[in-house]
């Protein structure tokens, strides 16, 4: 249900106690149904989306279908939601580590994936029996508004689900308002990496957790035995879809020199074959001249533009340039040519952010080797920086943020760690 900042709050406070003592096979039916309830909805999500952000009907059906298996994720977590008992040197003492919904959650969803990225802010932690509200995308507030929908069609309790809207202009004092508010226990946020510092800065005021998941500038190393058409593929896949609006995006392709001008040549041709409606648009017009600028400043101090259309395809790209290291959100890639495998480690690691990271060989174990030494929450032997499951681990470092999403791992962040023991035996103590 849609409230304002103060009474979405309260609201979901007044509704924590019964919704936290409720069964796990019963908030299990619930996300079920919730995930029906957003399939349904479908045709509606394409609708939105394509009015407030400019996406395509492809795009927006795969919203809806990730977005409803990461609500089915979450339903299947209710019952994984345990602890332990803990050997005691205390005779009789039965020592228990126990995980407990923690109450209020915060979500702060983005526009770029907004059916995905919503349900991810609250799925898991109503699952973990918290409460939760979900502050949405001044871009997208109808979209936002559908899953609030699902839910509230599924059956969830009032209170349990809240929405908060609000006009672009008042983004910063309903954040706030929200932050502070004593009921609200932990906030998750998705999105820039300059708003996420503002978010976490203020929840530190209240030593309230916050999980981040923020910007990225994701590098795709190519060596000189990778499969050429698979990382061809992976590259064309990674930099250009939902036209590059995606924090995992491939941002900077880093190719070893002894096959650079085979892959720029196969990956141009990939990239020129692609129609502009698979790529799909920016958001807006100021989105468009950012990204010019990224590219007009690379042109100027002597990067080729070997694609030119609406996927830009950059070569020669070095650290004097923009594009090197600052994140575009766009259609473009630049090419990053590299002596050697030690050199393109160095090239994937020098960056502020760490989110997601791709390296194309055909030998598995230095695949291996080289992601471990590659500074990133999240990266793939072989396969494309763009990827995602609701039951894997999903957050990055650095720039990119801190904790993680999926599975197991958003129940850690959605719950609190108690220790509580049962004494059975009488106590024996030195005063």
């Amino acid at each position: 249900m849609q409230r304002s900042p103060i009474s979405a709050a309260d609201s979901a406070a007044s509704a924590f106690p019964a919704w936290s003592l409720l069964g796990p096979n019963a908030r299990r039916a619930l996300l079920n149904r919730a995930a029906d309830e957003l399939e349904i909805r479908s045709d509606a999500f394409v609708r939105a989306m394509a009015e407030e952000l400019r996406a395509s009907e492809p795009w927006a059906r795969f919203n809806v279908m990730l977005g409803a298996a990461m609500v089915r994720e979450a339903a299947a977590l209710t019952t994984h939601i345990t602890g332990e008992v803990i050997p005691s040197d205390r005779p009789g003492l039965l020592s228990l580590a126990l995980r407990e919904p923690v109450g209020v959650i915060l979500g702060i969803a983005p526009w770029n994936a907004p059916v995905i990225l919503g349900c991810r802010a609250i799925a898991t932690p109503l699952a973990c029996g918290n409460t939760v509200i979900l502050k949405a995308s001044e871009r997208c507030p109808r979209t936002h508004a559908l899953i609030v929908e699902a839910f509230d069609a599924a059956g969830f309790p009032d209170g349990v689900v809240n929405l908060v809207t609000n006009d672009l202009a008042k983004a910063a004092q309903v954040v706030g308002e929200l932050i502070d508010h004593p009921a609200v226990r932990r906030i998750n946020f998705t999105g820039s990496t300059a708003v996420g510092k503002v978010v976490a800065r203020r929840a530190a005021e209240h030593l309230k957790p916050v999980l981040l998941e923020l910007g990225g500038k994701a590098p795709l190393i190519v060596l000189e035995d990778a499969d050429m058409d698979e990382a061809v593929k992976a590259a064309a896949f990674g930099a250009f879809m939902n036209a590059g609006q995606i924090c995992m995006a491939t941002e900077r392709i880093i190719v070893v020199e002894e096959v650079a001008d085979e892959f720029a040549r196969r990956f141009t041709e990939k990239v020129a074959a692609m129609p502009a409606p698979a790529i799909g648009e920016q958001v807006d017009d100021a989105a468009q001249g950012s990204v010019r600028e990224l590219i007009n400043d690379a042109l100027n101090k002597g990067a080729r533009d070997i694609a030119p259309g609406p996927a830009t395809v950059l070569d020669g790209i070095t650290s004097a340039m923009k594009l090197y290291g600052d994140e575009s959100f766009g259609p473009v890639v630049g090419i990053i040519r590299v002596a050697d495998e030690e050199q393109a480690i160095r090239v994937a690691n020098d960056s502020d952010y760490g989110l997601s990271a791709a390296v194309f060989t055909r030998d598995a174990a230095r695949g291996l080797r080289i992601a471990r030494r590659i500074r990133s929450g999240i990266c793939h032997v072989n396969g494309p920086t763009v990827q995602d499951e609701p039951q894997m681990p999903f957050g990055g470092v650095g720039g990119s943020g801190y904790g993680r999403f999926g599975g197991k791992a958003g129940i850690e962040a959605f719950t609190e760690l108690r220790w509580i023991t049962i004494a059975g035996e009488p106590g024996h103590y030195p005063i």
